[in-house]
């Protein structure tokens, strides 16, 4: 059995940001591109969805008129070699709700809610990625044991473009930057 014979063709070449952008929506669902090549992200549990959302909901609301957070939607880092990722938090600038893709000059803060398989993923690569990006400001979840989760928040450095550590939150979530927003993870 060839790798043709289990994965698409697509799966087995770089894809252009014009390939990309003419797919589905089905078709980009679950998936992230990494330097032109599709990555497929398995499904996230219960907790990890339930998190992202509820986290998504105190920034919307803490961000006024201004700031948007949403869920589930491709953030454009770079063209060539494409990267597109899909964080599982987005806080955007609201005046560009209809523009697509997302760009990192749009973006104020991305989130991801470490999950078994993304522990890499999301504590090396996408810190890195995303600071070259750009991005102001990333939140890292940790779910553990216990099951209170761990924010770790990190804030960029742009004349180094990378981010330095910012406030650890375990449990409720206080944060001033990059706004004001409360949001009590305890009893998710």
């Amino acid at each position: 059995m060839t790798a043709e014979m289990i994965a698409p063709e697509w799966m087995h070449r770089q894809i252009s940001s014009e390939q990309y952008d003419s797919w589905t929506v089905e078709q980009c669902a679950d998936i992230e591109i990494v330097d032109g090549m599709v990555a497929v992200s398995p499904s996230a549990s219960k907790r990890h969805n339930r998190l992202a959302r509820f986290l998504a909901n105190a920034l919307d609301a803490a961000g006024g008129a201004e700031w948007n957070a949403d869920t589930d939607f491709d953030v454009r880092l770079q063209d060539v070699p494409l990267n597109n990722r899909r964080p599982d938090v987005v806080v955007y600038r609201a005046d560009t709700i209809d523009e697509s893709p997302t760009r990192p000059a749009d973006v104020l803060l991305l989130v991801e809610v470490v999950s078994p398989g993304s522990e890499t993923t999301d504590r090396v690569v996408k810190l890195d990625q995303y600071a070259k990006a750009g991005i102001p400001f990333y939140w890292r979840v940790e779910q553990v044991a216990d099951g209170v989760p761990i924010v770790h928040t990190y804030v960029l450095d742009a004349a180094s473009r990378s981010y330095r550590a910012g406030e650890l939150f375990t449990g409720r979530v206080k944060a001033v930057v990059p706004y004001a927003v409360e949001a009590d993870l305890s009893g998710l």
